[in-house]
């Protein structure tokens, strides 16, 4: 087989990825540029949702290339796409001569319903903060949707928008990402929330669950182990961005393997809540003792971090090995 190569060249707004000597995929350009929008009604501003797609990030209301929603309770903008896609991104472009904290807290919802506006359709990513004037991106796992809604909830919230684009990956993209993976996590930095304390501290290190090994007796030095606490939590730092289709976990075989039962794999580029805020790839049921568990995420998700997380009080989390499944997305 020969070697694995992935070019990515943007023309004209367009995504071009080609794998291999011949081989081509595209990923969608912008596929909200010039859509039909919807959002509250303004009886002081009109409509001016239209605004919110014209191609134009000027940041200014001045230049009349932005959406404003004056106070009101729970503003919303919609935007209707041709058709459903697999989105992968939202970016968002926010006012630049005033106010910029207003978007805070906003939320990013995508599906295929119109039940309240389509303001209850998947909760994909929320704003926490963004400068004046920037264009911020939103990437998430691939969500079908024909409906994107951002609304900001609370009362007497101003709502301005003055881009907001939408990319989505064809499926035949995603397939070939998921085919063409190797195992990207020995070459990482791992750390964890705490080091068991007992005996086996230093048969318990993080490192030891991304050193290629999938030995499961913790005792043969090739586990990791946190102390009992709350919500315990293992990262690896792949130290780029890749883009990852699915991950392995190796549990314990020489006794406790139910403790890795209910964990929670996040990836994504952020280390808010150690990572536990990032998209998640998959929620473990069962993987039985000494057994590797082999889970794909829902389409493929990219991130530089990935957080395994095991929600609850006096929890001890093991790992006897961390497979990551990925290609370096640029």
């Amino acid at each position: 087989m020969p070697e694995f190569q992935l070019l990515m060249i943007t023309v004209a707004g367009m995504l071009l990825i080609s794998v291999g000597p011949c081989a081509g995929f595209r990923i969608t350009g912008n596929v909200a540029l010039k859509s039909v929008t919807y959002q509250s009604i303004d009886s002081l501003n009109g409509n001016t949702a239209f605004k919110a797609v014209d191609g134009n990030r000027a940041t200014n209301l001045a230049n009349d290339s932005c959406t404003y929603i004056t106070a009101k309770r729970t503003p919303w903008w919609r935007v209707t796409l041709q058709k459903p896609y697999k989105i992968v991104m939202v970016s968002i472009t926010t006012g630049g001569d005033c106010c910029a904290d207003r978007i805070n807290g906003a939320e990013i919802r995508i599906g295929n319903s119109l039940i309240n506006d389509g303001n209850q359709n998947q909760l994909v990513a929320r704003v926490y903060s963004m400068l004046p004037g920037k264009t911020q991106k939103f990437k998430f796992s691939p969500v079908d949707g024909q409906y994107v809604n951002v609304v900001l909830p609370g009362e007497d919230r101003i709502l301005t928008l003055c881009e907001v684009e939408v990319y989505a990956v064809s499926e035949d993209m995603v397939a070939m990402i998921q085919s063409n993976m190797i195992n990207v996590a020995p070459n990482g930095r791992a750390t964890q929330s705490s080091v068991n304390q007992g005996s086996t501290m230093c048969l318990s290190l993080a490192q030891n669950a991304i050193d290629g090994n999938r030995q499961y007796d913790l005792f043969k030095g090739s586990c990791t182990q946190t102390d009992t606490e709350s919500n315990p939590w293992w990262r690896v730092d792949l130290i780029k961005t890749y883009t990852i289709a699915s991950v392995a976990l190796t549990n314990r075989g020489d006794c406790c393997s139910e403790q890795l039962n209910e964990a929670v794999v996040h990836i994504g580029d952020s280390l808010m809540s150690e990572g536990r805020e990032n998209p998640v790839c998959v929620k473990v049921s069962f993987i039985p003792a000494g057994g590797t568990g082999m889970f794909r995420c829902d389409g493929v998700l990219e991130g530089r971090y990935v957080t395994v997380a095991l929600p609850g009080e006096n929890r001890t989390l093991s790992l006897c090995e961390v497979e990551v499944f990925g290609i370096p997305t640029e």
